[in-house]
């Protein structure tokens, strides 16, 4: 069973050498001229406010990982959405009965995460 993933451990063998040269050729035999504007921070054409190790507020991180949660939310949903119309009549039922109580405890989590102010910007 082994020897069918040899071609491919093969090519990805081969795809990471390739991209690995191309990194170290690149380095070596590409001009290298560096000076204070190519060293500077790049923030869209904007002078670097502070250093690139100020601490970020907390709600930043609940915000970032409340929107995972609610993205990955909608793919479960997408993929039900998907195939809800190849089911049976009581699968139909049973799958649409799941969906809306999965939504009801998407909605009760969004609630609590109104409530709580989570979302809030001081």
């Amino acid at each position: 069973m082994i020897e069918t993933y040899i071609p491919i451990i093969i090519l990805l063998a081969i795809a990471v050498i390739f991209a690995v040269t191309n990194v170290k050729l690149s380095s070596l035999l590409g001009p290298s001229r560096p000076g204070k504007e190519k060293l500077s921070t790049y923030e869209s054409g904007i002078e670097p406010v502070g250093t690139a190790h100020d601490r970020f507020s907390v709600k930043f991180y609940m915000v970032a990982v409340l929107f995972i949660l609610f993205d990955i939310e909608v793919v479960f949903l997408y993929q039900w959405a998907v195939s809800f119309l190849n089911l049976d009549t009581a699968k139909m039922i049973y799958s649409f009965i799941s969906a809306i109580v999965f939504i009801i405890i998407l909605l009760v989590g969004y609630i609590y995460v109104i409530k709580k102010g989570a979302l809030k910007w001081d």
